[in-house]
């Protein structure tokens, strides 16, 4: 898909199809109204009858509408005036872009970035506009020996009529095409069944989008991991037949001297359980164990495009966790990198015991923060649902900037405790700390091993298994959180 931004008057538009917004009180947004003028009456005409009353999400077809250049035009209601916010505002585009895709037009020129939304720019109108539109046109059909039919619509412009917000356009529509196309690879990576994205295969998809886009890499094997010490993570590898991987990938935008954000992502290409092996009913969900990780690639793919001045490292521990004969089992206890001993008790709960070595590990960056992003807990799902990311931090201000990129970006986070409180579950009689503290606060407690393991920097915990992806007839990977982790990193990139 070609995205492009244009200023002209909504009628002068050419091509296949002009889209215009119209309110649930039948006004006219300022598009509908020129093109409204310019037809003599015709789209009035149709609101008078019924045919169009301007609820969220409905769309309506114009054919050959006289003195109109483009040959459909395309109405969709956008709901109440007086609620008409950002969540209104992604829902008309996606309608828009939904019904567009079902017609043979093949461009379109959109006339809803003019739109007043509450606490909103132009430029984040652009960017949503952008990265809802590729969001909704994706398509995952790689394993089908039948390909989906290429889609008509080729080029998606998002118009205006005053050039006055040009440079605005501009920016946004280039953040936006950056972070769909981040978005598109964390959710092709999430999507691609186990026996083909191994941990072998993270570490080469990491290869090429560093070749692509002149990012550094590293990847780190068993014997590296054993002289490093990274005894929990290869806990969770020693039940499986595919070799571990840990996947260093760098973005060098500042000079030198300026410390890195790292970002670390859990990369469990597929999820058992282990010897704690989980009930059979949607296991095959447990593919998506690697989003973490896919998002970090994902994230590293929009800021090589954006070229922020900023710093950032990018690191994937990567295994399967599956119950073979060498497997971890439960009572085990295993020295950490970082000296810690863990009791495992939970062999399910193997993202924390990856995660807590890849921890130590960015220690040697002198980090100016760390944000880790996992598919951690079932019981975040339940506290937070599909909508929110859980969010835990050791620096309130840290938990603020990802809080407020994630309202920014529209992938939103929700902060949770991190009390010390918690930490008495996480107590062994046999080793330094168990991996599970048991059913209560099952979210905050994993949190709470995470932060043994990041008390030389600051750090955040982004759980993610309610986000990462959705299940039902549409299943498939989100590609959340990089929206949100492109902003933040952007946000502090224009700080500094």
């Amino acid at each position: 898909m070609e995205f492009s931004t244009k200023t002209l008057a909504p009628e002068r538009a050419p091509g296949a199809c002009v889209v215009a917004g119209v309110f649930e009180s039948r006004k006219l947004s300022a598009a509908a109204a020129a093109l409204d003028r310019a037809s003599g009456g015709a789209v009035r005409a149709l609101v008078k009858r019924g045919d169009m009353d301007g609820k969220a999400g409905t769309v309506r077809m114009l054919y050959k509408t006289r003195r109109v250049a483009a040959e459909r035009v395309l109405l969709v209601g956008l709901g109440k005036e007086a609620d008409f916010g950002a969540k209104a505002y992604r829902e008309a585009v996606r309608a828009a872009v939904g019904a567009l895709a079902e017609t043979g037009a093949v461009d379109a020129h959109v006339f809803l970035a003019d739109l007043p939304v509450r606490d909103q720019d132009l430029a984040w109108r652009v960017l949503q506009t952008t990265t809802v539109a590729a969001e909704t046109l994706y398509r995952f059909d790689e394993m089908k020996s039948k390909k989906s039919a290429p889609r008509a619509l080729k080029r998606f412009v998002i118009a205006t009529a005053s050039k006055a917000g040009a440079a605005d356009a501009a920016r946004g529509l280039a953040e936006g095409r950056a972070i769909a196309a981040g978005v598109a690879l964390a959710r092709d990576l999430g999507n691609l069944p186990a026996n083909v994205c191994t941990p072998s295969y993270l570490a080469d998809a990491a290869t090429r989008l560093a070749r692509d886009w002149k990012l550094g890499v590293e990847v780190l094997e068993r014997r590296d991991m054993e002289r490093l010490g990274m005894n929990t993570l290869l806990s969770v590898a020693q039940g499986s037949r595919q070799p571990p991987k840990f996947i260093v990938l760098r973005y060098n935008g500042a000079g030198k001297g300026a410390k890195p954000v790292v970002l670390v992502g859990k990369g469990i290409t597929f999820d058992t359980g282990g010897i704690s092996i989980k009930p059979a009913a949607e296991m095959d969900e447990m593919k998506f164990d690697m989003c973490g990780a896919a998002s970090v690639l994902g994230t590293l793919r929009a800021l090589a495009e954006l070229a922020p001045a900023i710093n950032v490292v990018g690191l994937v521990p990567a295994t399967e966790n599956m119950p073979g004969g060498a497997a971890t089992k439960p009572g085990d206890v295993i020295k950490s990198m970082s000296g810690q001993t863990v009791e495992v008790l939970n062999t399910d709960a193997e993202g924390r015991l990856i995660l807590c070595d890849a921890l130590t590990y960015a220690e040697r960056y002198d980090p100016a923060a760390v944000v880790d992003v996992a598919t951690l807990t079932g019981a975040c799902v339940i506290a937070l649902g599909h909508v929110a990311t859980g969010l835990f931090s050791n620096r309130d201000e840290l938990a603020d900037e990802l809080a407020d990129a994630g309202r920014q970006a529209w992938d939103r986070a929700w902060p949770m405790p991190l009390w010390d409180d918690y930490q008495e579950q996480l107590k062994s009689p046999f080793a330094d700390l168990a991996n599970i503290g048991g059913r209560p606060a099952g979210s905050v407690t994993a949190a709470c091993f995470l932060s043994r393991f990041a008390k030389k920097y600051p750090w955040a915990h982004l759980d993610i298994a309610g986000t990462a992806w959705t299940s039902g007839k549409n299943k498939g990977a989100t590609g959340r959180p990089v929206a949100l982790l492109a902003r933040f990193i952007l946000n502090r990139a224009a700080m500094a």
